[in-house]
């Protein structure tokens, strides 16, 4: 486990961007550190679309935007003293993704499972997640990324950021 290595789960919520914030006041001045910024695509189910040009109109949208926010939250860190250099931003494409291909990409079933696959892939030994603030019984039925990934994770420090 590598300490100065630092993955920031990113969903593009408020609650992610605090994360980012926060990440890059606490390591500023930390010589060495590298940070990730990892989105995990989610795409809208088909099925909600009358057709497929829709379909595609509307992952292509989510696609752009969720772009443009981890480009702001690189911004973030670079106007906090992290450099340039010490940043990556990895966009883990959906595996049904209409637009792109991947080696590593997202089957769907489990945000969880991607953000700590990347974590043991790339041995990082902080995983940094934005609290989104759910009501306990939103957590009950739905689950809580945070939560699980505390509850998971044993070979590496988590922050928790509200």
């Amino acid at each position: 486990m590598n300490n100065k290595r630092i993955l920031i789960a990113f969903d593009s919520s408020e609650h992610a961007f605090r994360a980012v914030s926060y990440t890059g006041e606490m390591v500023a001045d930390m010589p060495d550190v590298h940070i990730t910024l990892l989105l995990v695509e989610r795409l809208p189910d088909r099925d909600f679309f009358p057709d497929e040009e829709q379909w595609r109109a509307e992952c292509g949208e989510r696609v752009r935007t969720r772009k443009e926010a981890l480009a702001q939250a690189r911004a973030i860190l670079e106007t906090a003293g992290v450099k340039p250099g010490a940043i990556t931003v990895n966009y883990m494409v959906s595996c049904k993704s209409p637009f792109e291909e991947a080696l590593v990409c997202s089957t769907g079933e489990s945000v969880v499972e991607d953000i700590l696959r990347t974590q043991r892939e790339g041995d990082y030994g902080t995983v940094v997640v934005g609290r989104r603030g759910v009501s306990k019984t939103e957590a009950f039925m739905f689950g809580s990324v945070s939560n699980r990934i505390v509850q998971e994770t044993h070979t590496c420090t988590v922050w928790i950021v509200s």
